[in-house]
Order: C-alpha cells, then structure tokens, then sequence
C-alpha cells in the first residue's frame, strides 16, 4: 500500500515570543504562506496525514523507556578549545579529587602548558601524526618544502560556529590550503585525548582501563547552534568515545553550565573579586586587578605540580549568600567565542535554572589576533601576508607564536614596549617579495606606535598592544551591556568571568569599570581550567542542571478541517470529500520556554484516513518563531518517524486510532517517540540536524 505521509513535521524555531504549550490545534488567520522550496508534503504524495485528538500536556517524569544507567567507574571531561584543549577526570568513587591531564610537552615561554594547543598534524597521506605542541613543533622544524605537503591545522573549531549549513560533508583548509573533511580532523582530535586519557588512567590503575569503564564529557560554546552540538556527537562515536546504542556514555555539556557549576564549589582563597562592591579575599577594590591576578598567579605556579584539585563537597562561602531565585551571569571567554549565560539558583537542593537563553559571538581572544594581522597588512600589505602564510606557513605559526607570548604580556598599567620576534624567514622573504627591506617597509607605513629594532623584532608601543585589544574587549562589554538591560537580568547579584580570555587583565579592567557597581564580579583562580573542572563535576551529576530555554520552538505538521477565509486557498486538499487544510504547524513547545531535564510532552494524533497502516512522520526546524505552515520560509527537515502497522491486529484497533507522540527536552540533544496506542508498537529517532 502507499506509505500515508502523516504532516507529522515536527518543526523547530527559535521564538521571540513566549507561546502556551497547550494551545489548541486550530491555527489562527494567517496571511497567504510563501511558497516554500519543496512542496506540500502531502500534495505531492497525495494522500491524507494526521489530525490531532487531544491538546499537548507536559509529563514531568523521565522517559519509562529508558534504562537505569550504567555505573561508569570514572568521568573524563574534554574541553575542546578554539586556541587550547585539555582534558581531566575524576573516579566515580573519590567525587572530590578532580586530576587534570599529565603535563605535556613542549610548551612556549609565558604560556601555561597545563593545556596544549588546538593544533594537528596529518602526514602527506592524510593519516594522523601529532596533536598539539608535538604537532606544532614537528611542523615547525620541517623543510619549507616538505612543509608545503603535509597538512597543519589550527583554531578550527570556529568553522562549527560561522558555518551556516554545516553537515556531515562540510570542509576544513589546512595551511598549505589543502582540504579535509571536518568530521575527520574532529574524530581524529577527539581520539587522540581519548588514547591519551586511557593510557594516563591504565597506568595509574596498573592495569587496563576499559572504554566502557568512562563516562565522557566534551564541552561546547552554548552559543553553538543545534547543528555543531550534533556535529561533536558525531565526531565522537566516529572516534570511539561512545556509539549510538551507548549514547548515554557521552554527554555534551554547554561550556558556561560547567563553569557555573564549578563556580558553585569556589572558596574564598580560590578567587578573585574585583568589582567595587565589596572586598573578598583580601583584595580591596583599591587594588589594581593586576596586584590581585599576580598574586593569585603565584599561588597556581607553586601548585602547579599537583595536577589534583580538591574539590570540596559543600556550598562555596560566595554561593551560600545566594538565595532562593538569585541571579548570577556566567561569561566565559575563551579563544573563540564569549558565551553569555543568566542562572538562577533554586534551593534547597541548589539546582541552577537557565534564566535567560544564552547569547554570545565570535568575539574570543582570537580577535585579538586578527587585529594583529590587520596590522601586518597595513604595514607589509596585504598581497604579501597572503601569500608569506603560502609559501611559508610554518614561519607564519612561528610568528603567531612570537605575538601570542607578547599578547599575555599586555596590561592596563605597562609602561615599556613589547618586542615581536620576526622569522627570518619573514624579513629574507619579504625582501625578494618586494625588494626592500622590511626596516623601509615600517618607515614608510605611517605607522607610529610600531617600531623597528635592530635585533629583527618589531617594537610596539603598549598603546598599540591595547588598541589591537579594544575591538574585541568593546564587542563583549557590548553585549554584556544589552543582556544587562533586559528585564529577567536586572537584579544580577554576581557576574562569574571565566574562560581562557579571562586572563587578560585588560579584559578584566575594562569588566570592572562597567560593571563593578552593578554586581560583584568574581574571577575564579586557575580560570582557564574552570570549565574542564565543572565538565567532570557535570559528569558526575548530570541532573545538577535542572530547567534550560529551549533553543528552538518544537511542533508537528498536521491536517486541520479547512475553513473558508481562515486558511490559504493553495492549502487546500479534498479527500474523500472532505476539506482538510495540509501543513498546519502544531506547536509542542516554544523557544525560550523553560524546559525541566528529562521533560516529556506527549500529543495524540489520529489518522486522517482510518485505513492508514504505515505513518511517516517527518521532523522540521527553523530558527524563527510565528510559524503557520511546515512549508513556512527557514523551515528545515531533521528527522523521520516511520511507524509501521501492517501485520497488526485490527479487532482491537478503535475507529479512531491513536498515535501518541511525545518529545524528551532538556538534554543537549531531544528524541522523539510515536506510539500507536491500541498495539503499543513504537518508533524513536534522535532529531537530526545533519543529515537533511
């Protein structure tokens, strides 16, 4: 028989307004829908869908369906950074000892090595090298030549956030302008730190670990769109982290919850408070946020050899002046991105509620480098930046290299110039490129505040460092200044900032002058491991996380009754002389609503055709809210049901059969499940963002 379509498009957009789940399934007045770019689903297949029978309610308890979990021995947190990444652990029997990753090697002057890299190194034949400092040093000391064939990338995490139509197939360019697949630099990544982490866990176990012993947690920006998040997951079932039938293995945590998480168990001598509001820890609001960053910079240094933190199991002094429905904003800084994420606590048992959806951009520590490229062009020009990053693109990381050591090394207060070591290769190069030399090239630019030293380095003035700062630093107070200004913000009690970023004292001055009579701004020490600390808490109590916003409007297409004047006239369908109007949106759950962890909401629908036998249920999503019609403009696919019935009994089957649908929220990823009631047979899928 013909498959029967039902319209069942589950449809997801992001909201700007907030809409009751149950609201009846008869659409309001609409104008004429835009035609899309496929055509009526059930038009084109010419048979019926589904109508619905009840309006949706919302289940508070977990999926029935879904087993016990497994005891994992331990929990393993990857935080895969744009510039840095790392991972750390900790064993479900000592909940308290978080071990951060062995040491690695290699390292660069004024840079931490307490993680390594974003870096990764194929061989000429696309196979795996080497990861992080190993990969970037081994580039390094190749031939120019030989260089050319091999493929290095760096920072490539930001292509799952600017890509719009990220999909299984999308590409990375490697620094010879070479492509690969992004799926494969990502798995290859991904099973790097996985071999890493089981090797460091054998040999302290002194036998073998097991991959089904771990629990792995990997953090992504919560900015990121349902499409990277999914993209990760992908990445690490490729990787052999975990597969789709142990699903509940790998957990994707949202970067800014793990900080808030980690945040919650801060003591007093494990952070630094900067804002006027008070004084914490000794540090007064007199104090340069310098002074008070230096001295906890020292502390981390003699701690630096034990990897172990202790992680006390009570309420840090800070969390415990919070009460029942305060709010705090986590803004996590890293390479890439700033994410920006409103908490609300809920007591007694201290769960935290995501209050305000997150928000965020691309305005990481990279800006920073960008601006120092912009410079270069200005002064070397454009034509020979491109074509230098070409022809000798591992001078080009080395020079990266020479400026990220001398980016750390600027603040408000400094007084004396940073020096930019070039390569030699850069001034020889730049020489035969335009011949002259790279001395004439500075005098002639104009530009004032970077000199030229004779020992081959640029000067710069450390006005000229904090200008190549100021873009960036501007984007993020920025946006912090409209979050502020929205009314489920005002009344924040802290600001937590974290993140990799965080250490730049000129992004914690300027943090502190905006907002430091506004709330108590609270940088926690060792700030670039907050994140990978909470991951692994996170991991051992995924249900800390009690309520999020959803980040897109959840619904179903269905058939209504046609009713003249009310539905577009090209939505009309006859059938069996009756009038159904095709694509209606039936909305589940809006964006932005708040959604508990584990939350079901459950619909019932009925065949349009009672003799239907094979149900087809297409899942939709799209990222703007006010949608009449799965055929609506942005409305995308990204999932099927297909419940099959033939061979069913039909005795006890009702006239008006009833196939119950329902959709699990809350976790980073959403399952959908048909049921058809009278049979109790039943369909899942996981929605796909991918792979349509």
């Amino acid at each position: 028989m013909m498959e029967s379509v039902g319209m069942y498009g589950l449809c997801g957009c992001a909201a700007k307004s907030k809409m009751k789940c149950d609201s009846r399934w008869e659409i309001p007045a609409s104008e004429t829908a835009p035609t899309s770019a496929y055509s009526s689903p059930a038009r084109s297949l010419g048979d019926t869908g589904i109508t619905p029978l009840s309006p949706s309610h919302i289940v508070n308890d977990a999926d029935p369906n879904v087993s016990e979990q497994q005891m994992f021995l331990v929990v393993v947190a990857i935080d895969f950074g744009t510039t840095s990444s790392g991972y750390a652990y900790s064993f479900t029997k000592e909940p308290e000892c978080i071990h951060v990753m062995r040491r690695w090697e290699g390292g660069d002057p004024g840079v931490s090595n307490q993680k390594t890299p974003t870096t990764i190194l194929l061989t000429p034949e696309r196979k795996f090298h080497s990861f992080g400092y190993a990969a970037r040093d081994f580039y390094h000391d190749l031939d120019p030549n030989e260089a050319k064939q091999w493929l290095y990338l760096e920072k490539f995490k930001m292509k799952l956030h600017t890509t719009g139509d990220l999909t299984m197939d999308t590409d990375l360019t490697a620094a010879n302008g070479k492509k690969i697949k992004a799926l494969e630099i990502f798995a290859y990544a991904l099973q790097y730190f996985k071999e890493q982490a089981l090797k460091e866990l054998s040999d302290q176990a002194g036998s073998e670990f097991e991959n089904s012993d771990v629990r792995w947690v990997i953090t992504v920006p919560a900015i990121w769109k349902q499409p990277a998040k999914q993209f990760m997951r992908q990445a690490a079932y490729q990787a052999g982290l975990a597969s789709p039938e142990t699903a509940e293995q790998l957990i994707i945590a949202l970067e800014p919850e793990a900080a808030s998480i980690y945040c919650r168990k801060l003591r007093l001598h494990q952070m630094i408070e900067l804002s006027s509001k008070a004084a914490v820890n000794g540090y007064s609001s007199g104090d340069t946020v310098g002074a008070g960053f230096a001295q906890a910079k020292e502390h981390i240094r003699r701690n630096r050899q034990s990897r172990t933190f202790l992680v006390e199991n009570v309420i840090g002094e800070i969390w415990s002046e919070l009460e029942e429905g305060d709010k705090y904003v986590v803004v996590d800084s890293g390479g890439g991105t700033v994410d920006l994420t409103v908490h609300q606590i809920r007591l007694p048992e201290g769960h935290l509620k995501e209050l305000y959806k997150a928000t965020g951009g691309p305005y990481g520590s990279l800006g920073v480098d960008y601006e120092f490229e912009k410079l270069l062009c200005k002064i070397f020009g454009e034509d020979f930046i491109e074509q230098f990053k070409i022809k000798r693109p591992a001078a080009w990381v080395d020079l990266m290299i020479a400026f990220e050591s001398r980016k750390r090394a600027a603040a408000p207060d400094r007084t004396n110039p940073l020096n930019i070591t070039l390569p030699f290769s850069f001034i020889d190069y730049y020489k035969k490129f335009r011949g002259h030399s790279v001395e004439h090239a500075l005098r002639k630019s104009n530009v004032d505040f970077v000199k030229w030293s004779s020992q081959g380095m640029l000067r710069m003035s450390p006005d000229a460092m904090n200008a190549l700062f100021k873009p960036t630093i501007d984007s993020i107070i920025e946006h912090l200044r409209d979050l502020f200004q929205k009314p489920e913000v005002s009344t924040v009690k802290f600001l937590f900032l974290v993140g990799g970023f965080a250490e730049a004292p000129l992004l914690q001055q300027a943090v502190q002058a905006a907002f430091g009579d506004t709330c108590r701004i609270i940088i926690p020490q060792d700030v670039g491991l907050t994140i990978l600390k909470g991951a692994v808490l996170f991991g051992l109590d995924p249900a800390v996380i009690k309520v999020r916003r959803s980040p897109l409007t959840y619904g179903v297409g269905v058939l209504n009754r046609y009713v003249e004047g009310k539905h577009p006239p090209e939505k009309l369908l006859v059938k069996d002389g009756t009038r159904w109007c095709t694509d209606v949106f039936d909305k589940f759950i809006s964006a932005d609503q708040s959604v508990a962890l584990g939350e079901l909401v459950k619909r019932s629908y009925t065949p349009a055709k009672p003799s239907q036998l094979v149900i087809v249920i297409n899942i939709y999503s799209c990222e703007h809210d006010e949608v009449s019609f799965i055929t609506d403009p942005g409305v995308k696919k990204c999932g099927t049901l297909r419940l099959d019935l033939t061979g069913t009994s039909s005795t006890a089957v009702p006239a008006r059969r009833e196939i119950q649908t329902l959709m699990q929220f809350g976790d980073t990823e959403i399952k959908a499940t048909a049921v058809d009631i009278a049979t109790s047979k039943s369909v899942k899928v996981g929605i796909d963002f991918l792979n349509y």
